[in-house]
């Protein structure tokens, strides 16, 4: 195979959560280190404004040109990296001519998407072309869904050498979640109601745990729609917005590793709120807010009040002061079918959604562009192709942490 030029390509740069991954790679890699990089977009002005900003030695980091909706520019794209990363999102309003070209070139692929409708399309249409070019395709590399996807992968890993078999189960539990929303998250929510209110087949779909994985399993999954008083964690849990692309994920990730979970594995995912009175009506008062919000998105009228003068606009984003001062602690509650049980705590040091999930995607695309993944074409989760090497990666440069707590 001829050699390409770089090891990996950030498409969509000037975005938010694309600025700041380049500022991440600048940092760890800078020029002309181990990574050989380039960054891209359709804005040559403003790519250069981006190099500005990293300082003068940056204004010979290789840029290119292309649009998202060219299938002839991301080809010469794909001609010349190992990894295409991809920040440009909504990824079902302006994602998918990448996918295919990815797909169709071998060149492996990542992104931070957690719109699981898009995913199910993208697997449905280009998995075997990837997996006859043995392009890697692997979504959900940032918030949604790594501290998910390698937290059960880091506990069932150590409930087998504890305990000699997986968890049977396993429930996430979101402790602390500090950090602003982000503007391309809200965006991909309201298009998944724009989406559910033309195709009213597509809420079934969605309410299907397995709707990313190769196969439906008989397991009848968990789901945190209420509030409801959870006594392993010994806290009242809301539903956790993210759940809905996570568990997806997770359950890909279990049926990628020949069913390493078990096939009768259960996972959910929620949001603790204390314990007593104010616990149990701070857990209504978050189920109620986000049913109003979904709601108020499936409607045209409030749906367009909420995106003119509510929710953030997707490239709007915290500073790096609030980036800073964010962070988050999830619990994992695992039980193996023996009931032996295990927790493990998975924290990050950064706001979630922005400078974490920066973090996170740089080290899963260097993770994907220079270690050695013995795996075939297709598409792939964080913990199915990447599992320990990034987990390592992660604990050392991102900031994430991953331990056993007493259970």
């Amino acid at each position: 195979m001829k050699k390409k030029e770089f090891d990996l390509i950030v498409f969509g740069a000037t975005s938010f959560v694309g600025q700041i991954l380049v500022q991440y790679l600048w940092k760890r890699h800078g020029m002309n280190g181990d990574v050989k990089w380039a960054i891209a977009g359709r804005d040559p002005g403003k790519l250069d404004l981006l190099k500005n900003r990293l300082g003068e030695q940056a204004r010979e980091l290789p840029t290119l040109i292309a649009n998202a909706n060219s299938e002839d520019e991301l080809q010469t794209l794909c001609s010349k990296a190992k990894v295409i990363v991809s920040t440009v999102g909504p990824y079902a309003l302006y994602g998918s001519p990448l996918v295919k070209v990815c797909a169709q070139t071998g060149t492996d692929y990542c992104d931070l998407t957690g719109e699981v409708q898009w995913i199910a399309r993208m697997i449905e249409a280009h998995e075997e072309t990837a997996k006859q070019s043995g392009a890697r395709i692997v979504h959900c590399c940032g918030f949604d869904s790594i501290p998910s996807d390698l937290g059960v992968f880091f506990l069932q890993q150590s409930a087998k050498v504890q305990y000699g078999e997986p968890c049977q189960q396993i429930r996430m539990r979101v402790r602390k979640l500090k950090g602003e929303f982000s503007g391309g998250t809200v965006a991909s929510m309201i298009n998944v109601t724009r989406e559910v209110a033309a195709d009213r087949s597509l809420a079934k779909k969605l309410a299907n745990p397995y709707l990313i994985s190769p196969s439906r399993l008989a397991a009848r999954q968990p789901n945190v729609k209420f509030a409801e008083f959870d006594p392993v964690a010994k806290s009242w849990l809301a539903p956790f917005v993210m759940a809905g692309i996570n568990t997806r994920v997770v359950h890909r990730s279990n049926a990628l590793q020949n069913y390493g979970y078990g096939k009768e594995f259960k996972y959910d995912e929620a949001m603790m709120t204390g314990n007593g009175l104010k616990g149990r009506l701070t857990a209504m008062g978050l189920a109620g807010g986000m049913a109003g919000f979904l709601i108020g998105a499936a409607l045209p009228p409030t749906r367009w009040a909420l995106e003119k003068f509510v929710v953030p606009k997707p490239g709007e984003g915290p500073s790096e002061t609030s980036q800073q001062r964010g962070s988050y602690d999830l619990r994992f509650y695992g039980t193996t079918s023996k009931g032996n049980t295990l927790v493990a705590k998975v924290t990050g040091d950064m706001d979630p959604g922005y400078g974490s999930t920066g973090k996170m995607l740089g080290e899963a695309v260097v993770c994907l562009a220079k270690d050695n993944h013995e795996k075939a074409g297709g598409f792939w989760t964080p913990a199915s192709l990447m599992g320990e090497t990034l987990l390592a990666r992660l604990q050392q440069h991102a900031g994430l942490r991953f331990e056993l707590l007493p259970a």
